[in-house]
C-alpha cells in the first residue's frame, strides 16, 4: 500500500487508515526501536516503544500531510526510543546485558532495519516499473532482474531486439523520473 493511499484511508475511514499504518510501518519502526534500545531495556520496553511511536505518529499525522510517510514515522520512532533510552539509563544508572532473560535478541545476525528499508525499497521499484505498463515493465524485468539480453526478450515478446534495446532505454528514463518524483 502506498503513503498517499494509506493517507486517502485516515481521512476517509480514520481505523482502517490507522490500522494500514501500522501494518505498512510495523517491521520499520521495531528495527529502529530494536537498535535503538539494545542493551540498555527489555522486549517490553522496545514494544512499548513502537506503540508510542504509532500514536504519536497517528496524532501528528494531519489531514493535509502530504508526501511520504516513512522518512516522518522513521524519526518519531528515532526520537521515541532515545528518550526511552535516556529514561531507562537515568533510571537504573546500568545497562541490561544481551544475554539477559529479560531481553529478547534479533535471530540473526542481520540489520533488521537495513532489510526492511530494502523490502520496501524493492516494493516501491517494483511498483513503479508496474506503472510503466507493457511490454516496458517486462522489458525492465527481464533484462535486469533476469539479466535476460534483448535478443532474448525479444523472442518471449515477439518484438524485435533493436525495439526492445530502445523501449529499454526510454523505459529506464521513464522509471528514473518516476523514482526521482517519488523522493
Amino acid at each position: 500500500m502506498t503513503d498517499s493511499e494509506i493517507l486517502e484511508l485516515i481521512r476517509c475511514s480514520p481505523p482502517k487508515g490507522h490500522r494500514a499504518l501500522f501494518d505498512e510501518y510495523y517491521t520499520y519502526v521495531y528495527a529502529i526501536s530494536i537498535n535503538i534500545l539494545r542493551g540498555y531495556g527489555s522486549a517490553e520496553d522496545v514494544e512499548e516503544c513502537v506503540i508510542d511511536v504509532f500514536a504519536s505518529a497517528i496524532k501528528k499525522l494531519s489531514e493535509d500531510h502530504t508526501g511520504t510517510i516513512k522518512p516522518f514515522i522513521g524519526t518519531v520512532a528515532k526520537h521515541r526510543a532515545i528518550s526511552i533510552r535516556r529514561s531507562l539509563v537515568s533510571k537504573t544508572g546500568n545497562n541490561v546485558p544481551l544475554d539477559s532473560d529479560e531481553f529478547v535478541p534479533l535471530e540473526s545476525g542481520e540489520r533488521v532495519e537495513e532489510n526492511a528499508e530494502h523490502s520496501a525499497m524493492t516494493d516501491l521499484l517494483l511498483q513503479k516499473i508496474k506503472e510503466l505498463g507493457e511490454p516496458d515493465s517486462t522489458i525492465i524485468i527481464q533484462k535486469y532482474f533476469y539479466e535476460r539480453n534483448a535478443k532474448e526478450i525479444s523472442r518471449m515478446i515477439g518484438m524485435n531486439h533493436a525495439a526492445v534495446r530502445m523501449r529499454c532505454t526510454r523505459a529506464i528514463k521513464k522509471l528514473r523520473s518516476l523514482l526521482r518524483d517519488f523522493y
